[in-house]
C-alpha cells in the first residue's frame, strides 16, 4: 500500500521522531506518539509491536527516515516516512475530510 491509502484507510499508527520542545514550539498531531529519534534504538521493540502500519514522522521527513532505515534494518513490516509534520497534518486532515 502507498502511504496515501494507508492514512485514508484510518489503520495506523503516528510517531513523531521531533525531541518534545519541538513539539511544544511548533504543534503536534493529535493521536501521535513521540519517540525522539535518540530514543528508537532502545524503544525499538515497542515500535516493532505495533501490530498495524507504522508512520514516522519529523519536521522534514530527515530523521523519520533516518529513523524507519533502522526500523526496517531491524524487521519491521511495514513502515513509511510521513515526511514533515505540516505536509502530513494537512494530509491527514484532507483524507478525513476536516480541515
Amino acid at each position: 500500500m502507498s502511504l496515501s491509502e494507508i492514512l485514508t484507510s484510518g489503520n495506523y499508527q503516528l510517531i513523531d521522531v521531533r525531541e518534545p520542545m519541538e513539539l511544544e514550539m511548533d504543534g503536534h498531531i493529535e493521536g501521535a506518539k513521540n519517540i525522539p529519534l535518540g530514543e528508537v534504538e532502545d524503544r525499538k521493540d515497542e515500535i516493532l509491536s505495533i501490530d498495524q502500519p507504522v508512520v514516522l514522522f519529523c519536521r522534514s521527513g530527515n530523521r523519520s527516515g533516518k529513523a524507519l532505515e533502522y526500523l526496517n534494518a531491524q524487521g519491521l513490516k511495514e513502515g513509511y516516512n510521513g515526511g514533515g509534520w505540516a505536509e502530513l497534518k494537512q494530509t491527514i486532515d484532507a483524507s478525513k475530510g476536516t480541515f
